[in-house]
């Protein structure tokens, strides 16, 4: 009988691994390497459309395998994503990117859950969508969904708004910054780009669009916001048991569910940092890391049904909007007139 259950949950990894497979060859065609969309966005989106059609005719036996990718391979994936940073990269930036990537990330989680609040919306939902946008887009989404617990659907729906409004600014900051409209020089546009875009990827490629060294500066203040990651999660698992111990749903005495993983996360950066792996040997776990994250993507979309979409309703875009635009107007006026205090 275990046999048969260990069988039944491979069955349904195996699946989730095939999406991945199939995310990442048609992440490789030019026009999604043009538009920076990475595999794991890829395969949200193919995972989504398993969901809306094939869900209903395969096994249910298959489902433990897809929340297991959901859950232990994302658990695994957010620690190896650790292998993309060093503490050196902070060194590298100085207090001018800490301080902004700390001040976008504090008033866009806050805020947007106060905003959450008054528009009325779930509060997991505001929550995701906030971090989503603060943080580091989808594989922020990830990381909160694992220590919030929160319904499949809902990171869906935040990973929706990430790549939406991610994708518009990284081809609106070229463009902004060649027609001379924001004003900045090539330091601060690339601590601007790096602390206010979606996704790594989306910070890459922006960055590349405008050439010189915006590229550089982009990349280690994004990551540096990625770093960020670590503390917000393990404030989320504080404020998750406290929410349940006032609520009375506690399950040991409202101990503090501590997400593990995070520190994973932050214990690998620091021995990352250490460069006592050879370049070819970190590509190979950050190509294996990106896999997972893939797979727990499309496993993810594989619990999100359009009919759930439909539940969440336009708020959660419209607060990603208004979060969005903080972020254009926010984050450039810091980039202009706080950084040159500290470069």
């Amino acid at each position: 009988m275990l046999t048969e259950k260990r069988s039944s949950m491979l069955h349904g990894v195996l699946l989730i691994a095939l999406f991945a497979c199939a995310a990442f060859y048609i992440g490789s065609a030019q026009i999604f390497q043009e538009l920076s969309f990475s595999p794991m966005i890829i395969g949200i989106i193919l995972g989504m459309i398993y969901a809306n059609s094939l869900r209903n005719h395969l096994p249910e036996t298959w489902v433990p395998g897809i929340q297991f990718s959901s859950k232990k391979i994302l658990r695994l994936g957010i620690i190896l994503y650790g292998f993309r940073l060093t503490f050196q990269d902070i060194a590298a930036v100085g207090v001018a990117g800490i301080l902004i990537d700390a001040i976008v990330v504090t008033v866009t989680i806050l805020g947007g859950v106060a905003i959450g609040k008054l528009l009325k919306m779930d509060r997991d939902l505001a929550l995701l969508t906030s971090v989503g946008s603060g943080i580091c887009g989808a594989a922020a989404v990830l990381g909160a969904e694992a220590t919030i617990k929160t319904k499949p659907y809902k990171t869906a729906v935040a990973v929706a708004t990430v790549v939406i409004f991610g994708t518009i600014s990284m081809f609106l900051y070229p463009i902004a910054y060649r027609a001379g409209i924001l004003n900045l020089d090539a330091d601060q546009m690339g601590i601007f780009s790096g602390s206010t875009l979606h996704e790594v990827a989306h910070a890459v490629g922006a960055g590349n669009a405008m050439g010189g060294n915006i590229a550089n500066v982009s990349i280690i203040v994004k990551m540096i916001r990625v770093m960020l990651l670590v503390p917000v999660l393990l404030v989320l698992g504080w404020w998750v048991a406290s929410t349940a111990k006032n609520s009375g749903t506690e399950a040991k005495g409202g101990k503090v569910a501590i997400p593990w993983f995070a520190l994973g996360f932050l214990a690998v950066i620091g021995f990352n940092s250490l460069n006592l792996l050879p370049t070819a040997v970190i590509d190979v776990i950050n190509y294996i890391d990106t896999f997972l994250l893939t797979m727990a993507m499309a496993a993810l979309g594989a619990e999100t049904s359009i009919d759930k979409f439909k539940k969440a309703g336009a708020k959660p875009f419209l607060l990603a909007f208004i979060l969005w635009m903080w972020l254009l107007g926010g984050g450039c006026l810091m980039a202009k007139y706080l950084a040159p205090m500290f470069l």
